[in-house]
């Protein structure tokens, strides 16, 4: 590509499991040629209800150097992707958040013509995954994004069986991320990369 696809990953994540999956599909993004920010979004929770977790405390203070995502960040990206794992088959209050801060770009059509996907963690399966990452997509068509979504266009799909974004379950944190989850995130990225590179020479054709 003449000029590199801007990618915002954007996630949030309580105890790692989306944050690694976010930088798996940052470095893809990266190796497919993209310039990639990784972005966190803004904590919600008091301190209490973390330090009482030992796998979020540590988590809070491992990643406590990944820059929190800004409206800005959005402006600059020809590409978004987001994560939030999955809060009662919806989005984490810490994502949507963020999501709500975009109104000022949406009122002057900032977040038109931009690609936009998503992946999900869950501690069970059939935990709302899908539920998760549609209710995410209904903002994306709001502002007028296109949603690209990984379907079945590729062997790895078959594995994970994800039609709409990379998904894992951890299992109440005994599952770690293996290679299923990893090829999934790859394939996502590259193909997010890809439609948006093709989108961005269209428009500057």
């Amino acid at each position: 590509m003449t000029t590199a696809v801007k990618l915002a990953v954007i996630y949030y994540s309580a105890t790692g499991f989306s944050a690694e999956i976010a930088k798996e599909i940052s470095q893809a993004a990266e190796k497919a040629g993209a310039e990639v920010r990784l972005l966190k979004a803004a904590e919600l929770a008091p301190q209490a209800p973390i330090n009482s977790n030992d796998a979020w405390a540590a988590h809070a203070n491992a990643s406590a150097a990944i820059p929190v995502a800004t409206p800005a960040d959005v402006e600059w990206a020809d590409a978004v992707i987001f994560d939030s794992p999955t809060r009662f088959g919806n989005i984490s209050s810490q994502l949507k958040q963020f999501i709500d801060t975009l109104g000022g770009l949406w009122a002057q059509g900032k977040l038109a013509d931009k690609v936009y996907s998503g992946f999900v963690t869950t501690a069970t399966a059939h935990g709302g995954q899908e539920s998760t990452l549609l209710a995410l997509y209904n903002s994306i068509h709001h502002f007028g994004g296109l949603v690209v979504s990984p379907g079945y266009t590729d062997l790895v799909k078959f594995v994970d069986d994800n039609p709409y974004g990379t998904s894992h379950v951890d299992a109440q944190g005994n599952n770690p991320i293996g290679d299923q989850t990893r090829n999934a995130a790859r394939h996502q990225a590259e193909r997010v990369v890809q439609v948006a590179a093709a989108l961005k020479a269209g428009f500057a054709a």
